[in-house]
């Protein structure tokens, strides 16, 4: 028996399917490589290229490799592009799920793990978001996401589905060399691409509300991201009593401009960013509560703000 991961040759679930392995347990990937890398999989890891959009692909993978449970991390997950493309992120984020929990309740698959996002609260009003925070999300991703871990909740209730959604924050960091983020749109790929370039890197607003003007985020690392998706796994596969949501944050704020002087510190190379507009869609402050997943999912922070740019930069520059 295994677990299905999908988009499992992205960034965050290559490093998801790596910290299966790790634990003995086996994984079959589906990734229809819009933004996943093949190069990602792990050795030895089933792989099937195809999109969640596809029933009937879900439907004869859940049943050849005898799948008992899935993470599901596929999706459309830029939250700035979203609110141009609103239509292409529903159609990945939430027909994209449904199809997905049509097919596991057809082969009676009954654990999953969601990839949710801190994007579901949209900029709360309080110094510390914790699972009960009120939620308003300020980009059609963030409402994605959001109406995901309601399709969870509804088939719980019609179908007896075992679930848990993790709503993550800033992920950052590599596990491995051979796994680095491949986003044209998130902060540490902006800024290691324009300095391997020689080019000085961006930031997109300074004016935010904030202590130095940039936004302030929450920032963990992949790593200990994916060690939480294993544990979820395992309650659910014990039967064991579990949240339907989950924060996944350090409950510190690290401001984008603190990022800057960290890469600069780790990399050598002295800059002072330049100031490009701000994004549709992104708050200003977003940190959160990891009580929760701490008492639950032994989640932790492992990794130091440098140890997250260090590793972040090495498996860039591996890459290169």
């Amino acid at each position: 028996m295994s677990w299905l991961v999908t988009g499992g040759a992205g960034y965050i679930g290559a490093h998801v399917v790596r910290a299966f392995a790790a634990k003995g347990i086996d994984t079959v990937v589906v990734d229809d490589l819009s933004s996943g890398r093949r190069g990602f999989v792990a050795d030895g890891t089933p792989f099937v290229q195809g999109s969640i959009l596809d029933g009937r692909l879900l439907e004869s993978t859940l049943e050849r490799y005898d799948v008992r449970g899935v993470v599901h991390l596929a999706g459309f997950k830029y939250a700035g592009v979203s609110v141009q493309r609103p239509l292409h992120t529903y159609q990945q984020n939430v027909t994209g799920t449904s199809t997905l929990l049509a097919a596991m309740e057809s082969k009676d698959v009954s654990r999953i793990v969601f990839s949710s996002s801190a994007a579901v609260y949209g900029t709360p009003d309080v110094d510390l978001v914790t699972e009960s925070t009120p939620k308003h999300p300020e980009s059609p991703y963030g409402e994605s996401k959001l109406i995901g871990e309601w399709l969870l909740a509804d088939q719980g209730r019609a179908a007896g589905l075992a679930h848990t959604s993790l709503r993550y924050f800033n992920v950052v960091g590599s596990g491995t060399p051979e796994i680095f983020d491949p986003s044209p749109h998130n902060l540490f790929p902006l800024v290691f691409d324009a300095l391997l370039d020689g080019r000085t890197p961006r930031i997109n607003g300074d004016d935010y509300p904030t202590p130095d003007g940039t936004c302030v985020r929450d920032y963990i690392h992949v790593a200990d991201l994916a060690e939480a998706h294993v544990a979820a796994a395992q309650r659910l596969d014990a039967g064991e009593s579990i949240e339907p949501v989950y924060n996944l944050g350090s409950g510190d704020g690290v401001s984008v401009g603190e990022i800057m002087r960290t890469v600069a510190d780790v990399t050598g190379i002295e800059f002072a960013p330049e100031i490009a507009p701000r994004r549709a869609g992104d708050p200003a402050r977003i940190v959160a509560s990891g009580e929760l997943a701490a008492r639950d999912l032994d989640w932790r922070m492992r990794h130091t703000l440098a140890e997250m740019v260090r590793t972040a930069w090495e498996a860039r520059r591996a890459a290169a």
